[in-house]
């Protein structure tokens, strides 16, 4: 990865664990509007890692609950 990408996908996990803990879903948009007034690049590479992680932990839970339903 690219030190844009590195840096907007560490910035993503910190501000879905901040989102989760304020329990404010608008957090990612308002931590993208401060990077995109200064650098667009970083804008969409931090958007897009918090789109693929927040993805990914709903694929998750998904998958669990559907293991789960096999032991029932």
């Amino acid at each position: 990865m690219s030190i844009t990408e590195d840096l907007a996908d560490k910035l993503a996990i910190d501000v879905i664990a901040a989102m989760e803990t304020l329990g404010d879903d608008r957090l990612p948009d308002e931590v993208a509007a401060v990077i995109g007034a200064t650098s667009p690049t970083t804008e969409e590479a931090f958007r897009t890692a918090v789109r693929v992680r927040i993805a990914e932990q709903r694929a998750r839970k998904f998958l669990t609950e559907k293991l789960g339903n096999l032991a029932e």
